[in-house]
């Protein structure tokens, strides 16, 4: 009986300490997860290009028609189309033979206008002569140096029109008007050419310099000139303005500078007509060819190079995403308005040593904490991992030693 009430106490009291120790323990505490990592770049404000890229499209420095200044029949082409030609080179050949035939008649012509001037010549002399001793009437004297005057000035015009012949001969050899590439012949050998009109027959175009014709917007350019005035933008020099033609991969294949820019807006676009020449010694470049322009208008004083991947656009334009000093992220809009290779240009939002996250933007959110380490720029695609070099034979195919 005894052993059962100790017993049954013992029992008793361990439910009461069981109980007052489950009412003293409460819910185990969950364990928080680390931040998240992410790669940081400090800004560094630098001078920057200031670019802007365009269409343009490409047309000839010199551009001549060659037409035939002279009726006939076209008689043979001389250079080969779509060569190289020089100044004055022979291009086409036009029958020649009536040509000749009118300036050996106005040389006939001028020959008889002599011949009658040389009579009359004679004629008044001999009257001077004897009017000076008053055997001639005064009216017979004046006839004859008339006569006179008169047949020289019919030389004079039989001179001019032997000269007009000999211009004449001389068009029936169509030569270049200027050195350049002369394009393809628009009419064949037989055909009538030049009768009551200048009949093209090819066209010449210097292409080396080339220009590049392009626009940009008009509020575009009073932004700039708004910028320098400030002092954040110093513009290039009047005829220093860089400009470049690039590949479809960005890359560069001719330079040259600005050398024109329109004064006026034009009222269809709201643009500004600019100009630019680029050397073309290999002819690559065609008249008519579209190409992409980069245009160096100046230089931004303070700026950030910023890689694209750290700028983020939203609803209210670009921003990036910062850590602070207390490892919080925060947003800060941006002006980036220009791109620099695999950089944006950023104009403004940015400080001088602001941590501005590349990688893990998205697992970082305002105001929450962040493990920030330097970002390092990925490998250039195609390049692999150093690997040991294989031994000629694995060590399997060994021939075992053998026991002596």
């Amino acid at each position: 009986m005894r052993t059962r009430i100790l017993r049954s106490g013992l029992l008793g009291a361990g439910v009461v300490l069981l109980v007052a120790a489950c009412g003293k323990s409460g819910p185990p505490a969950q364990q928080q997860p680390p931040p998240p990592e992410v790669g940081v770049v400090t800004a560094q404000a630098q001078a920057v290009p200031l670019t802007r890229d365009l269409v343009g499209r490409l047309s000839a420095t010199r551009t001549a028609d060659v037409r035939a200044r002279i009726a006939g029949v076209l008689q043979k082409r001389v250079y080969t189309e779509g060569s190289d030609v020089k100044e004055g080179q022979l291009l086409f050949q036009i029958d020649p033979a009536p040509l000749q035939a009118a300036l050996s008649a106005q040389q006939a012509n001028l020959a008889a206008a002599q011949a009658t001037y040389q009579n009359n010549h004679v004629a008044a002399e001999r009257a001077r002569s004897i009017a000076s001793k008053g055997l001639l009437s005064k009216t017979d004297s004046d006839n004859a140096e008339a006569a006179e005057r008169t047949a020289a000035a019919a030389v004079k015009q039989a001179q001019a029109n032997v000269e007009s012949a000999k211009i004449n001969l001389g068009y029936a050899n169509v030569t270049a008007p200027i050195g350049g590439r002369a394009g393809q012949q628009q009419v064949t050998e037989g055909a009538l050419v030049g009768q009551g009109e200048a009949t093209l027959l090819t066209r010449v175009e210097q292409i080396d310099p080339i220009y590049v014709n392009f626009s940009q917007a008009v509020g575009e350019i009073d932004q700039l000139r708004r910028a320098a005035a400030t002092g954040s933008v110093e513009l290039a020099a009047a005829g220093k303005a860089r400009i470049e033609l690039l590949r479809p991969d960005g890359s560069a294949y001719a330079s040259g500078t600005l050398d024109f820019s329109d004064t006026a807006v034009d009222a269809a676009t709201g643009a500004v007509s600019l100009r630019g020449i680029v050397p073309n010694p290999d002819h690559a470049l065609l008249p008519g060819m579209y190409v992409n322009v980069r245009v160096s208008v100046g230089e931004l004083k303070h700026a950030f190079l910023i890689n694209q991947a750290a700028v983020q656009r939203d609803a209210n334009g670009a921003y990036v995403l910062v850590v602070g000093a207390d490892g919080k992220v925060v947003q800060k809009p941006v002006v980036a308005d220009s791109v620099r290779g695999d950089s944006w240009i950023v104009a403004s939002g940015l400080a001088e040593g602001d941590k501005v996250i590349v990688s893990g933007v998205q697992k970082a959110r305002p105001g929450s904490p962040v493990h920030a380490t330097a970002w390092q720029p990925p490998a250039p695609a195609g390049t692999a991992p150093a690997q040991a070099p294989a031994s000629d034979k694995p060590a399997a195919d060994k021939p075992a030693e053998k026991k002596a």
